[in-house]
């Protein structure tokens, strides 16, 4: 079963006075089944997310270990000290030459803050621009409801540009806000 969600996080910084640094990550792209797991807590961590839309992802990393290179959906996972603390999903959207759907952008509560998010961010970038993928133009999309403003604000940091607003999609007063970034 393929399921799409778009809601897309990097919600507002949390104030941890005992936050240090996050050292340099591994970053990996290989999905292991122990990701599952790691994509739920990262998510709930954030407690943006409801358990529907959790689960949905974690039907996400089962699809990619099911399928394999066959599946829709490519991952980036930031690991320190051996566990996922940070996480992207991306994959080519259909019918289309080198566009690219963000599915889900997240970091660890416990790590934000440090500069991870747009770590994973630029990597993401970086592998959907360069061979095998090659895309040209990375789509994201979200709620425009007010709990994502410091979401929409993340992606213009980082240089992702308003092209769509869709009206009432999610449910009436929450429109569907879709950001693009050319790549190349």
């Amino acid at each position: 079963m393929t399921v799409h969600t778009h809601h897309s996080l990097v919600p507002a910084p949390a104030v941890h006075h005992w936050l240090t640094p996050v050292p340099t990550k591994v970053f990996r792209s290989e999905v292991q089944p122990s990701d599952v797991d790691a994509v739920q807590r990262i998510l709930a961590s954030s407690r943006f997310f409801s358990q529907m839309e959790i689960e949905v992802a974690a039907e996400m990393v089962e699809d990619h270990l099911a399928q394999g290179d066959r599946s829709e959906y490519r991952y980036l996972f930031a690991d320190h000290d051996g566990q996922p603390i940070g996480f992207s999903c991306y994959g080519p959207i259909a019918c289309t030459i080198g566009s690219y759907d963000l599915y889900w952008l997240a970091v660890h509560d416990d790590h934000r803050n440090a500069g991870l998010g747009r770590r994973v961010m630029a990597e993401t970038e970086r592998l959907v621009a360069e061979p095998p993928e090659s895309g040209r133009r990375l789509y994201v999309e979200t709620s425009s409801r007010a709990q994502y403003e410091p979401t929409r604000a993340f992606y213009l940091r980082c240089g992702y540009k308003i092209d769509a607003t869709l009206a009432d999609y999610y449910s009436p007063g929450d429109h569907k806000v879709v950001l693009v970034k050319p790549l190349r």
